[in-house]
Protein backbone atom coordinates (compact mmCIF):
# COMPACT_ATOMS: atom_id res chain seq x y z
CA UNK A 1 0.00 0.00 0.00
CA UNK A 2 1.68 3.31 -0.94
CA UNK A 3 1.25 6.06 2.06
CA UNK A 4 1.04 9.80 2.01
CA UNK A 5 2.14 11.21 4.95
CA UNK A 6 0.95 14.03 6.55
CA UNK A 7 0.83 16.06 9.84
CA UNK A 8 -2.42 17.62 11.52
CA UNK A 9 -2.86 20.51 13.92
CA UNK A 10 -4.37 20.02 17.27
CA UNK A 11 -8.14 21.64 18.27
CA UNK A 12 -7.47 24.48 20.69
CA UNK A 13 -9.75 24.91 23.52
CA UNK A 14 -10.87 28.75 23.21
CA UNK A 15 -14.00 28.11 21.31
CA UNK A 16 -15.34 25.25 24.50
CA UNK A 17 -14.40 28.15 26.88
CA UNK A 18 -16.02 31.16 25.10
CA UNK A 19 -19.83 29.94 25.42
CA UNK A 20 -19.23 30.21 29.24
CA UNK A 21 -17.61 33.26 29.17
CA UNK A 22 -20.35 35.33 26.97
CA UNK A 23 -23.00 33.50 29.32
CA UNK A 24 -21.10 35.09 32.40
CA UNK A 25 -21.30 38.47 30.54
CA UNK A 26 -24.98 38.44 29.32
CA UNK A 27 -26.10 37.12 33.35
CA UNK A 28 -24.15 39.80 35.43
CA UNK A 29 -26.87 41.73 35.93
CA UNK A 30 -28.21 40.15 39.14
CA UNK A 31 -25.97 38.25 42.09
CA UNK A 32 -28.21 34.83 41.38
CA UNK A 33 -27.31 35.08 37.69
CA UNK A 34 -24.02 35.47 38.47
CA UNK A 35 -23.18 33.32 40.90
CA UNK A 36 -24.88 30.33 38.84
CA UNK A 37 -23.50 31.13 35.55
CA UNK A 38 -19.73 31.59 37.23
CA UNK A 39 -20.41 27.88 38.73
CA UNK A 40 -21.25 26.41 35.18
CA UNK A 41 -18.16 28.47 34.34
CA UNK A 42 -15.57 26.65 36.96
CA UNK A 43 -17.40 23.85 36.33
CA UNK A 44 -16.71 23.52 32.95
CA UNK A 45 -13.11 24.92 33.17
CA UNK A 46 -12.50 22.47 35.66
CA UNK A 47 -13.41 19.27 33.49
CA UNK A 48 -11.66 20.83 30.30
CA UNK A 49 -8.75 21.44 32.39
CA UNK A 50 -8.53 17.97 33.73
CA UNK A 51 -9.24 16.04 30.16
CA UNK A 52 -6.58 18.35 28.99
CA UNK A 53 -4.33 16.36 31.30
CA UNK A 54 -5.67 12.97 30.99
CA UNK A 55 -5.40 13.02 27.42
CA UNK A 56 -1.72 13.74 26.19
CA UNK A 57 -1.82 14.37 23.15
CA UNK A 58 -4.98 15.06 20.66
CA UNK A 59 -6.19 12.41 19.49
CA UNK A 60 -7.64 13.51 16.31
CA UNK A 61 -4.80 14.49 14.66
CA UNK A 62 -3.22 12.49 11.28
CA UNK A 63 -0.42 10.58 11.87
CA UNK A 64 -0.63 9.08 8.34
CA UNK A 65 -2.71 7.84 5.49
CA UNK A 66 -2.10 5.64 2.76
CA UNK A 67 -4.13 4.35 -0.14
CA UNK A 68 -4.41 1.63 -2.57
CA UNK A 69 -3.92 1.67 -6.11
CA UNK A 70 -7.10 0.44 -7.37
CA UNK A 71 -10.37 2.44 -7.45
CA UNK A 72 -13.84 1.30 -7.36
CA UNK A 73 -16.93 2.97 -9.73
CA UNK A 74 -19.44 5.44 -7.89
CA UNK A 75 -22.39 4.20 -7.06
CA UNK A 76 -21.22 0.86 -7.52
CA UNK A 77 -22.19 -2.32 -5.14
CA UNK A 78 -18.63 -1.73 -3.98
CA UNK A 79 -19.68 1.61 -2.99
CA UNK A 80 -22.49 0.63 -1.01
CA UNK A 81 -20.65 -1.90 0.67
CA UNK A 82 -17.94 0.48 1.85
CA UNK A 83 -20.60 2.66 3.36
CA UNK A 84 -22.45 -0.48 5.06
CA UNK A 85 -18.55 -1.41 6.63
CA UNK A 86 -17.37 2.08 7.44
CA UNK A 87 -20.75 2.94 9.41
CA UNK A 88 -20.40 -0.50 11.02
CA UNK A 89 -16.75 0.45 12.38
CA UNK A 90 -18.09 3.74 13.39
CA UNK A 91 -21.26 2.34 15.53
CA UNK A 92 -18.77 -0.19 17.19
CA UNK A 93 -16.48 2.01 18.44
CA UNK A 94 -19.00 3.64 21.03
CA UNK A 95 -19.06 0.43 23.06
CA UNK A 96 -15.57 -1.55 21.83
CA UNK A 97 -12.23 -0.28 21.43
CA UNK A 98 -11.41 -3.06 18.27
CA UNK A 99 -13.80 -4.71 16.12
CA UNK A 100 -13.48 -6.29 12.38
CA UNK A 101 -16.28 -6.65 10.18
CA UNK A 102 -16.13 -8.22 6.11
CA UNK A 103 -19.67 -7.15 4.22
CA UNK A 104 -20.02 -9.46 1.48
CA UNK A 105 -20.98 -9.18 -2.25
CA UNK A 106 -23.28 -10.58 -4.62
CA UNK A 107 -19.82 -11.15 -6.26
CA UNK A 108 -16.30 -11.62 -5.14
CA UNK A 109 -14.98 -8.33 -6.01
CA UNK A 110 -17.56 -6.31 -4.26
CA UNK A 111 -16.83 -7.89 -0.78
CA UNK A 112 -15.03 -5.66 1.16
CA UNK A 113 -13.48 -5.88 5.00
CA UNK A 114 -12.38 -3.57 7.39
CA UNK A 115 -11.29 -3.08 11.07
CA UNK A 116 -10.22 -0.15 13.59
CA UNK A 117 -8.22 -0.33 16.58
CA UNK A 118 -8.42 2.71 19.57
CA UNK A 119 -6.03 3.48 21.62
CA UNK A 120 -5.74 1.20 24.87
CA UNK A 121 -6.59 4.46 27.38
CA UNK A 122 -9.04 5.75 25.43
CA UNK A 123 -12.86 6.33 26.74
CA UNK A 124 -15.71 4.75 24.80
CA UNK A 125 -16.82 8.38 23.80
CA UNK A 126 -13.21 9.51 22.57
CA UNK A 127 -13.00 6.27 20.79
CA UNK A 128 -16.05 6.84 18.99
CA UNK A 129 -14.96 10.50 17.98
CA UNK A 130 -12.09 9.08 16.92
CA UNK A 131 -12.51 6.51 14.86
CA UNK A 132 -15.46 8.64 13.12
CA UNK A 133 -12.56 11.27 12.98
CA UNK A 134 -10.25 8.43 11.10
CA UNK A 135 -13.33 7.64 8.78
CA UNK A 136 -14.26 10.95 7.55
CA UNK A 137 -10.09 11.57 7.11
CA UNK A 138 -10.38 8.09 4.65
CA UNK A 139 -12.99 9.58 2.06
CA UNK A 140 -10.96 13.08 2.23
CA UNK A 141 -7.58 11.44 1.40
CA UNK A 142 -8.43 8.25 -0.55
CA UNK A 143 -11.97 8.97 -2.62
CA UNK A 144 -12.63 5.79 -4.54
CA UNK A 145 -10.24 4.13 -3.76
CA UNK A 146 -10.85 0.55 -3.07
CA UNK A 147 -8.49 0.26 0.15
CA UNK A 148 -7.10 2.98 2.62
CA UNK A 149 -5.20 2.94 6.19
CA UNK A 150 -5.70 6.09 7.96
CA UNK A 151 -4.11 6.32 11.56
CA UNK A 152 -4.42 9.54 13.89
CA UNK A 153 -3.08 9.93 17.35
CA UNK A 154 -6.09 8.15 18.93
CA UNK A 155 -7.28 5.54 16.67
CA UNK A 156 -6.44 3.16 13.32
CA UNK A 157 -9.20 2.71 10.64
CA UNK A 158 -8.14 0.19 7.70
CA UNK A 159 -10.40 -1.24 4.79
CA UNK A 160 -9.49 -3.29 1.46
CA UNK A 161 -11.06 -5.28 -0.92
CA UNK A 162 -8.29 -8.00 -0.08
CA UNK A 163 -8.61 -9.92 3.09
CA UNK A 164 -5.69 -8.56 5.76
CA UNK A 165 -7.56 -9.38 9.08
CA UNK A 166 -5.69 -11.71 11.36
CA UNK A 167 -2.62 -11.42 9.22
CA UNK A 168 0.54 -10.23 10.67
CA UNK A 169 2.39 -7.40 8.71
CA UNK A 170 5.86 -6.00 10.06
CA UNK A 171 6.38 -3.64 6.85
CA UNK A 172 7.28 -0.32 8.37
CA UNK A 173 4.76 2.39 7.23
CA UNK A 174 6.19 5.20 8.71
CA UNK A 175 9.20 5.60 10.25
CA UNK A 176 10.46 9.34 13.00
CA UNK A 177 13.64 10.32 14.64
CA UNK A 178 13.40 13.41 16.79
CA UNK A 179 16.35 15.54 17.04
CA UNK A 180 19.68 14.04 19.19
CA UNK A 181 19.58 14.99 22.82
CA UNK A 182 22.19 16.92 24.20
CA UNK A 183 25.59 15.29 24.31
CA UNK A 184 25.73 15.81 28.24
CA UNK A 185 22.74 13.77 28.58
CA UNK A 186 23.02 11.44 25.76
CA UNK A 187 24.14 7.89 27.98
CA UNK A 188 21.55 8.73 30.17
CA UNK A 189 18.60 9.11 28.25
CA UNK A 190 19.75 6.30 26.11
CA UNK A 191 19.53 3.92 28.70
CA UNK A 192 16.64 4.85 30.02
CA UNK A 193 14.87 4.54 26.64
CA UNK A 194 16.68 0.84 26.55
CA UNK A 195 15.08 -0.01 29.75
CA UNK A 196 11.54 1.58 28.75
CA UNK A 197 11.38 -0.52 25.66
CA UNK A 198 12.40 -3.32 27.99
CA UNK A 199 9.55 -2.76 29.76
CA UNK A 200 7.28 -2.35 27.18
CA UNK A 201 8.53 -5.82 25.42
CA UNK A 202 8.16 -7.77 28.69
CA UNK A 203 4.29 -6.30 29.55
CA UNK A 204 1.39 -7.87 28.79
CA UNK A 205 -1.72 -7.54 26.41
CA UNK A 206 -2.04 -5.11 22.97
CA UNK A 207 -1.47 -2.15 24.45
CA UNK A 208 1.69 -1.11 26.95
CA UNK A 209 3.07 2.33 28.49
CA UNK A 210 5.56 2.96 30.61
CA UNK A 211 8.49 5.24 31.68
CA UNK A 212 11.58 5.89 33.67
CA UNK A 213 12.69 9.50 34.50
CA UNK A 214 11.82 12.05 31.54
CA UNK A 215 11.48 9.17 29.10
CA UNK A 216 7.92 7.69 28.03
CA UNK A 217 7.14 4.63 26.08
CA UNK A 218 4.01 3.21 24.53
CA UNK A 219 3.24 0.21 22.15
CA UNK A 220 0.22 -0.93 20.86
CA UNK A 221 -0.86 -3.98 18.67
CA UNK A 222 -3.77 -4.05 16.06
CA UNK A 223 -6.61 -6.61 17.92
CA UNK A 224 -6.59 -9.30 15.54
CA UNK A 225 -3.16 -9.94 16.00
CA UNK A 226 -2.45 -13.59 18.14
CA UNK A 227 -0.62 -12.74 21.48
CA UNK A 228 2.47 -14.50 19.60
CA UNK A 229 1.92 -12.64 16.76
CA UNK A 230 1.71 -9.40 18.88
CA UNK A 231 4.89 -9.51 20.76
CA UNK A 232 6.55 -10.55 17.07
CA UNK A 233 5.95 -7.23 15.72
CA UNK A 234 6.36 -5.39 19.04
CA UNK A 235 9.59 -6.91 18.47
CA UNK A 236 10.52 -6.05 15.30
CA UNK A 237 9.04 -2.30 15.75
CA UNK A 238 11.33 -1.88 18.89
CA UNK A 239 14.31 -3.48 17.60
CA UNK A 240 14.07 -1.18 14.83
CA UNK A 241 13.40 1.80 16.90
CA UNK A 242 16.57 1.49 19.20
CA UNK A 243 18.52 1.57 15.83
CA UNK A 244 17.43 3.55 13.94
CA UNK A 245 16.25 6.43 16.25
CA UNK A 246 19.79 6.13 18.12
CA UNK A 247 19.76 9.05 20.64
CA UNK A 248 16.94 10.97 19.45
CA UNK A 249 14.58 12.84 21.93
CA UNK A 250 11.61 10.90 20.51
CA UNK A 251 10.94 8.50 18.22
CA UNK A 252 7.85 6.57 16.43
CA UNK A 253 7.91 3.20 14.35
CA UNK A 254 4.83 2.26 12.78
CA UNK A 255 4.43 -1.07 11.50
CA UNK A 256 1.90 -2.45 9.12
CA UNK A 257 -0.14 -4.01 12.45
CA UNK A 258 1.90 -2.11 15.88
CA UNK A 259 3.64 0.68 16.30
CA UNK A 260 6.07 1.71 19.64
CA UNK A 261 6.79 5.28 20.10
CA UNK A 262 8.72 6.94 22.94
CA UNK A 263 9.90 10.75 24.01
CA UNK A 264 11.75 12.75 26.40
CA UNK A 265 10.19 15.96 28.67
CA UNK A 266 10.07 19.05 26.51
CA UNK A 267 9.79 17.06 23.09
CA UNK A 268 6.69 19.00 22.20
CA UNK A 269 3.75 17.26 20.63
CA UNK A 270 5.57 13.86 21.41
CA UNK A 271 4.00 13.28 24.77
CA UNK A 272 2.46 10.04 24.94
CA UNK A 273 -0.42 8.29 26.54
CA UNK A 274 0.13 8.43 30.52
CA UNK A 275 0.00 5.03 32.94
CA UNK A 276 -3.36 4.88 34.73
CA UNK A 277 -0.78 3.35 37.67
CA UNK A 278 1.34 6.47 37.60
CA UNK A 279 0.49 8.11 41.09
CA UNK A 280 2.50 11.11 40.71
CA UNK A 281 0.09 12.06 37.47
CA UNK A 282 -2.61 11.20 39.21
CA UNK A 283 -1.82 13.49 42.60
CA UNK A 284 -1.07 16.52 40.12
CA UNK A 285 -4.81 16.27 38.55
CA UNK A 286 -6.18 15.68 41.97
CA UNK A 287 -3.85 19.00 43.13
CA UNK A 288 -4.76 20.98 40.12
CA UNK A 289 -8.95 20.43 41.07
CA UNK A 290 -8.12 21.16 44.23
CA UNK A 291 -6.57 24.34 43.26
CA UNK A 292 -9.54 25.34 41.34
CA UNK A 293 -12.30 24.20 43.89
CA UNK A 294 -10.54 26.68 46.17
CA UNK A 295 -10.67 29.83 43.68
CA UNK A 296 -14.33 28.91 43.17
CA UNK A 297 -14.75 29.37 46.61
CA UNK A 298 -12.97 32.81 47.06
CA UNK A 299 -14.91 33.46 44.17
CA UNK A 300 -18.55 32.91 45.41
CA UNK A 301 -17.18 34.37 48.85
CA UNK A 302 -16.59 37.63 47.22
CA UNK A 303 -20.00 37.39 45.14
CA UNK A 304 -21.57 36.48 48.72
CA UNK A 305 -20.21 39.61 50.73
CA UNK A 306 -20.97 41.96 47.73
CA UNK A 307 -24.69 40.76 48.39
CA UNK A 308 -24.84 40.64 51.59
CA UNK A 309 -24.00 44.62 52.20
CA UNK A 310 -26.45 45.71 49.58
CA UNK A 311 -29.50 43.89 51.61
CA UNK A 312 -27.68 45.84 54.81
CA UNK A 313 -29.27 49.17 55.80
CA UNK A 314 -27.76 52.32 55.84
CA UNK A 315 -27.12 51.74 59.76
CA UNK A 316 -25.31 48.20 58.96
CA UNK A 317 -28.40 46.83 60.28
CA UNK A 318 -30.61 43.77 58.17
CA UNK A 319 -34.31 45.06 57.44
CA UNK A 320 -37.16 42.44 58.54
CA UNK A 321 -40.47 42.92 57.73
CA UNK A 322 -42.51 43.38 61.73
CA UNK A 323 -46.19 43.29 62.88
CA UNK A 324 -47.37 45.79 64.00
CA UNK A 325 -49.11 45.32 67.96
CA UNK A 326 -53.00 45.11 67.15
CA UNK A 327 -53.05 44.47 63.81
CA UNK A 328 -55.78 41.66 64.49
CA UNK A 329 -54.30 38.54 62.86
CA UNK A 330 -54.91 35.01 64.67
CA UNK A 331 -52.56 32.32 64.99
CA UNK A 332 -52.94 30.84 61.50
CA UNK A 333 -52.50 34.25 60.14
CA UNK A 334 -49.36 35.12 62.19
CA UNK A 335 -47.78 31.66 60.87
CA UNK A 336 -48.59 32.59 57.42
CA UNK A 337 -47.12 35.78 57.69
CA UNK A 338 -43.87 34.62 59.58
CA UNK A 339 -43.24 31.90 56.58
CA UNK A 340 -43.83 35.03 54.32
CA UNK A 341 -41.49 36.98 55.62
CA UNK A 342 -38.67 34.33 56.30
CA UNK A 343 -39.44 33.80 52.52
CA UNK A 344 -38.59 37.37 51.36
CA UNK A 345 -35.98 38.12 53.96
CA UNK A 346 -32.39 38.73 53.03
CA UNK A 347 -31.23 35.15 54.51
CA UNK A 348 -33.72 33.26 52.38
CA UNK A 349 -32.75 35.45 49.58
CA UNK A 350 -29.04 34.37 50.85
CA UNK A 351 -29.84 30.78 50.66
CA UNK A 352 -31.11 30.76 46.60
CA UNK A 353 -28.05 33.20 45.82
CA UNK A 354 -25.38 31.76 47.70
CA UNK A 355 -25.79 28.46 49.35
CA UNK A 356 -27.48 26.79 46.34
CA UNK A 357 -24.92 27.54 42.98
CA UNK A 358 -22.01 26.71 46.12
CA UNK A 359 -23.30 23.20 46.50
CA UNK A 360 -23.95 22.77 43.30
CA UNK A 361 -19.99 23.94 42.46
CA UNK A 362 -18.83 21.55 45.15
CA UNK A 363 -21.17 18.71 43.97
CA UNK A 364 -19.77 19.45 40.51
CA UNK A 365 -16.55 19.25 41.97
CA UNK A 366 -15.98 16.34 43.72
CA UNK A 367 -17.64 14.65 40.50
CA UNK A 368 -15.23 15.53 38.30
CA UNK A 369 -12.10 14.57 40.87
CA UNK A 370 -13.60 11.47 42.31
CA UNK A 371 -16.00 9.84 39.41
Amino acid sequence: MALSIAQGSPLGSLSILLFPLSFIARMASSPLSLSLSLTIFLISFSSLSLRTLALSSDTDSLVFGGCTQQKYTPHSPYESNLDSLLTSLVNSATYSSYNNYTIMGSSPQDVVYGLYQCRGDLSMPDCATCVARAVSQTGSLCPTTCGAAVQLQGCFVKYDNATFVGVEDKNVVLKKCGPSVEYKKESEIVGRRDAVMAGLMSAGGPFRVGGSGEVQGLAQCVGDLSVGECQDCLSEAIGRLKSECGAAAYGDMFLGKCYARFSTAGAGDHYYAKSHNDKSINDGEKTFAIIIGLLAGIALLIIFLAFLRKVLDRNGKITFPTLSEGDGMDLKAHGHFAFGRFICSPFSSMIFHFLLPLSLLFVGFFFILFI
